[in-house]
């Protein structure tokens, strides 16, 4: 197992040596200036010189590569022209609310996905099997945009149940800051009112993130557990007179759940990239919203910033779920 878990971690480094190649070549091989996008729209030629010295852009290519490494290093993303802040800063800012909720949709998705799921195979081609197709077609096809706004429409403007943007009240002081997540520091702090004015405001794009992935569970989770069922050795099972749902529920599932981690992981890494439509449209001040905002301005650093953010946290997401292939599948481990 520590074999295993070396060799996963250091193709993760692999993989993130890779990501920090693309950014930089995508930053300084691009058709524009990056020191005239670093200066702003109405920087001067004598603006953009100074930037470029300032960023070591007139230095050779091999120092600026090494440069820009070493400042990620550090946790150095650069600073925003807009807000003359570290991006850094700001990402440690925004981070949180995305993070908090990506969890939620992810959550919900793997609570709803993998139940449902088992059921629609345990109750293959019946009514409910049926039902929970179309309805895992619908996920996957529906835009998060416009689902979003209709869920707004009716949920927030029609009903009044819930509220449209935001992740508080505006009246509502958030919670003192540990995690940034106003759900997590709203239990910590015991405010059980902030706590339900969060939650009440994460509801609906919660909803929205988490369809697809729920869906896409729930279609991975059937497929593994149609074919599972019908495996020899739950036969047996059957033979021997174990209960049924304990076949469903330990022996077919721990097997069906492997191709399923593998699809959990890649729709983190998706949520968090599909947070730049949902927070837009519920106005989720995360790091979605904080990049559609500076890609409008202009703003080039924080852009690239998010961009290495996502991707270190799509791989951290892949690592976790080859560790855990590796403790639930003992054939993995043998083969190292």
């Amino acid at each position: 197992m520590i074999v295993y878990v070396v060799q996963r971690v250091l193709l993760t480094g692999l993989m993130l040596f890779g990501l920090i190649c693309i950014t930089f070549t995508v930053s300084n091989v691009a058709p524009s200036d990056p020191a005239a996008l670093a200066a702003g729209p109405d920087a001067t030629r004598d603006m953009v010189e100074t930037v470029r010295r300032e960023y070591g852009l007139d230095k050779p290519i091999w120092e600026q590569f090494v440069r820009y490494v070493s400042d990620l290093a550090r946790g150095d993303f650069g600073r925003s022209i807009v807000s003359t802040r570290a991006v850094g800063t700001e990402l440690a800012q925004y981070f949180p609310a995305t993070f908090e909720l990506v969890a939620l949709a992810m959550g919900l998705g793997v609570l709803v996905g993998v139940p449902l799921g088992m059921l629609s195979a345990v109750y293959k081609n019946r009514p409910f099997d049926h039902l929970v197709r179309v309805f895992a077609v619908s996920g996957v096809a529906l835009p998060a945009f416009w689902f979003g706004l209709v869920l707004q429409l009716t949920f927030a403007a029609q009903l009044e149940l819930l509220p449209t943007s935001g992740r508080l009240d505006i009246a509502s002081p958030p919670p003192p800051p540990v995690t940034r997540m106003f759900l997590v520091d709203s239990l910590l702090a015991g405010d059980w009112q902030t706590f339900a004015d969060a939650f009440a405001h994460a509801i609906l794009p919660a909803i929205v993130l988490s369809f697809p992935c729920l869906a896409s569970i729930l279609r991975v989770n059937r497929a593994e557990m149609v074919e599972v069922l019908s495996a020899d050795y739950i036969v047996a099972a059957r033979a021997h007179g174990v209960s049924p749902w304990r076949i469903v529920a330990v022996h077919a599932l721990r097997n069906a759940m492997l191709p399923t981690l593998a699809m959990i992981g890649l729709r983190y890494g998706w949520m968090l990239g599909s947070t730049v439509l949902v927070e837009t449209v519920f106005d989720w001040p995360g790091i979605g919203l904080y990049a559609v905002s500076s890609a409008i301005a202009g703003d080039f650093k924080p852009v690239m910033g998010v961009t290495l953010l996502i991707g270190l946290n799509f791989m951290i997401a892949n690592l976790v779920v080859d560790l855990l292939y590796g403790w639930l599948d003992p054939r993995l481990r043998a083969a190292q």
